[in-house]
């Protein structure tokens, strides 16, 4: 009988069909959950003549949905770490994709707010999970970029959101937007079948034949026998709890990753809700204006998988301080009248260094955390950074409601970005501090 060793035996994995049909479905999983999301920026030009919402109920809307991702995240992350990340994910996908499609069907703005809500816990609780069970499985030496790949599926869901709704808006309102939600839903059966759940929780769970099998697929080359003894990190095996992100020494990086997770939504949410309202406004048409959130959305895919390569190579940290940095000075560019080929490559640049950030400090949020408080620890950095999210569709909404010029808005929205900057400058600074710390006493310990 031998001793295995799950997490080092993961790391160590050659990249492989199974590590690609997992890559495919939460990528896929999180393609949706960015269309459901975008959505409301989509609509909103199109949606405020036809219910008379004023700026600030605009905003108040939007952020309606973000209050929902807020306890999504919040009540979801730590219960995958109870229950399964496998279950959970599957509840939260019903949830965001099935009343996305109702809020089609909506007459007022209460029922739309309603739905927005209810599919928030969904977008909410889904996001930690697939990312956390990304991160478990993929081989060390291409985890960041993985990760990041998979997660750019956002910024597809993004474009796909504001390619249809340049086709369908025109011609069949803004409801039929809504219904391409029901893919997910249609998906279910086979995502139900082809999933596999977290192996660290099944070992914990003492499910050890179904954890096997589920190595066998992740180490074809490796032989599992049916007595082989699986094993995990030291201290896995306990129940999560959010009281131990402050264990061990992580006090001050749990507080400095809310504070960039904070800093970073309000940037992503207040730029997805209201830019394409703010070029409108600008004088530009509403495809013109959804074509800014199209091209927001693709530089947010250059930015997770370019800062995903550079972050393997010298570490997500570095590459999000400098992220936040672009973001800060590209938002504070846009504020100057700029032409038209400029305007857009500041706007790649922006979605690159905002969308982009948030993916690349989930990466980063999932590989600080150790695995059995991984969804725990993602969920609540989502959570307090929904706070951010919250407030930056109302901020969007009273700018604009203020009548202030343009140039106000975007200089509002790169503040965040020196804050958060600043809150990694500290995350690296603590993790350079403990490594030292663990050098200088390695010789004590081997005495």
């Amino acid at each position: 009988m031998r001793t295995l060793d799950v997490p080092a035996l993961l790391d160590g994995a050659r990249f492989n069909a199974f590590h690609a049909r997992l890559m495919f479905w939460c990528a896929l999983i999180i393609v949706f959950d960015g269309y459901d999301l975008v959505i409301y920026g989509v609509v909103l030009p199109a949606l405020m003549p036809v219910w008379g919402l004023s700026a600030l109920e605009a905003g108040l809307l939007g952020s309606c949905a973000l209050v929902g991702m807020m306890l999504g995240a919040l009540f979801f992350g730590p219960l995958s770490d109870r229950i399964g990340r496998r279950r959970t994910i599957m509840t939260c996908v019903i949830l965001f994709s099935g009343f996305t499609v109702l809020n089609g069907f909506a007459q007022t703005p209460g029922q739309f707010a309603a739905c927005r809500f209810i599919a928030g816990l969904g977008i909410g609780g889904v996001m930690p999970n697939v990312v956390a069970l990304m991160n478990e499985y993929a081989p060390k030496r291409m985890r960041g970029t993985l990760v990041a790949i998979m997660f750019s599926g956002y910024s597809v869901g993004g474009m796909l959101s504001a390619g249809l709704g340049m086709l369908l808006i025109p011609q069949w309102g803004w409801q039929a937007v809504f219904f391409v939600a029901v893919v997910p839903l249609l998906l279910l059966p086979p995502l139900v079948r082809q999933l596999p759940e977290s192996i660290n929780f099944l070992v914990r769970e003492g499910r050890l034949e179904q954890a096997r099998g589920v190595l066998r697929q992740a180490l074809p080359e490796q032989r599992v026998e049916p007595d082989d003894r699986l094993t995990i990190s030291a201290g896995q095996d306990s129940k999560a709890s959010v009281a131990q992100l402050f264990h061990e020494g992580r006090t001050l990086n749990t507080l400095m990753l809310w504070m960039a997770f904070f800093c970073c939504l309000l940037m992503v949410y207040a730029l997805s809700s209201w830019l394409p309202k703010l070029m409108n406004a600008a004088g530009y048409g509403l495809n013109s204006s959804l074509a800014f959130l199209l091209v927001l959305n693709f530089g947010a895919i250059f930015g997770a998988i370019g800062g995903g390569w550079l972050g393997d190579r010298i570490g997500l940290g570095r590459v999000l301080l400098l992220f936040f940095v672009m973001g800060a000075l590209s938002l504070s560019l846009l504020a100057l009248k700029s032409p038209l080929v400029v305007l857009y490559l500041l706007i790649g640049i922006a979605g690159a260094s905002t969308i982009g950030t948030q993916i690349l400090a989930n990466a980063c949020t999932v590989q600080y955390y150790p695995a059995h408080i991984r969804s725990t620890g993602l969920g609540w950095a989502f959570g307090i950074g929904r706070i951010g999210a919250i407030i930056g569709p109302l901020l969007g909404g009273a700018l604009h409601a203020a009548a202030l010029p343009l140039q106000v808005s975007f200089l509002a929205f790169a503040a965040p970005g020196v804050v958060g900057a600043l809150a990694i400058l500290v995350f690296l600074w603590q993790q350079s501090a403990r490594s030292v710390r663990q050098v200088a006493m390695a010789p004590a310990d081997g005495q």
